[in-house]
């Protein structure tokens, strides 16, 4: 079910907040970011290196587009979080919700219901209540902010492109646009080197294969199914299970706010996709005492 497949590309995403932050206090983080996506390549290309020759020259600068504007969005918002604060990048982050429909309907004429609307509005008050907002630089919002703004474009761009062409080739090109992008940022910093060490290499293995190549796949192969404003709703349970791993794995508390906030992105995705209504309803307390009284009486 994609759904349930976006879920838990969410929930490795959470989890590697963790890691990665781990990792990067000990080794540089643009060298990390080009190791991680090098791994994502040599990852997909295994299974699909020839799969891109299928792809022709408008798949090539398709898998380009997405895999720069996806560069975009983590180096801006990287770049933002230095000058401002985490919760303030929390929350500007998780304006894609918002900023995807918009792009959508500016660039492709796509409309959305107004239960996406509904959704995306609860989705952005849940952020904000999950990230506290606390006033942060203003050049560093704005950066977040751009950043926020190139995923947005990402999963547009996605939606734009999923059906047209093969999903893992299409994806092994992001990664590799990734990589270069990144691997140029890092040679220019003066930034690479060998990287070391378990925690080093743990996450670096973990975001690379699941956290990249398997998410973006994943991404592609649900947006031929599901809109990409619904698909933005969804990713913003990424803020949530970094909370609940924080909570879990880092000693990180929540507080009321937070936990309100989790629970009002829940509603958000409830109202705005169909498949996750439905199921929290025949999940829900009242619904299985009903259809247990209902199979006593047949």
């Amino acid at each position: 079910m994609p759904l349930l497949a976006l879920i838990l590309v969410t929930a490795i995403w959470g989890v590697t907040f963790v890691q990665v932050k781990d990792a990067v206090e000990i080794y540089p983080l643009f060298a990390f970011l080009a190791v991680r996506y090098a791994i994502a390549t040599g990852a997909l290309a295994l299974v699909g290196g020839r799969r891109v020759l299928t792809l022709g020259r408008s798949g090539l600068v398709a898998g380009g587009v997405i895999g720069v504007l996806l560069g975009l969005g983590i180096g801006l918002q990287t770049a933002g979080l230095e000058r401002t604060t985490v919760s303030s990048t929390g929350f500007i982050t998780g304006l894609y919700v918002v900023l995807t429909p918009l792009f959508g309907l500016l660039l492709f004429r796509t409309r959305v219901g107004l239960e996406v609307w509904c959704g995306v509005v609860l989705a952005v008050i849940g952020l904000a209540l999950l990230s506290g907002v606390d006033a942060g630089s203003t050049s560093g919002d704005l950066l977040v902010l751009a950043s926020a703004a190139a995923q947005a474009l990402q999963i547009v761009m996605v939606e734009r492109y999923a059906s047209r062409y093969d999903a893992i080739a299409l994806v092994l090109v992001e990664m590799g646009a990734c990589f270069v992008g990144f691997l140029a940022i890092a040679l220019a910093l003066g930034e690479l080197e060998v990287p070391h060490g378990r925690t080093v290499w743990g996450a670096l293995l973990v975001t690379g294969v699941f956290a990249s190549a398997l998410a973006y796949l994943i991404q592609v192969w649900a947006q031929r199914r599901i809109s990409a404003a619904r698909i933005a709703i969804v990713f913003s349970l990424e803020t949530v299970f970094a909370g609940l791993f924080g909570y879990w794995l880092a000693d990180d508390r929540l507080g009321v706010l937070g936990w309100s906030g989790c629970a009002v992105i829940l509603a958000g995705i409830a109202v705005a996709e169909p498949t996750a209504g439905a199921l929290l309803r025949r999940w829900s307390p009242e619904t299985r005492s009903t259809t247990t009284r209902d199979n006593r009486h047949k």
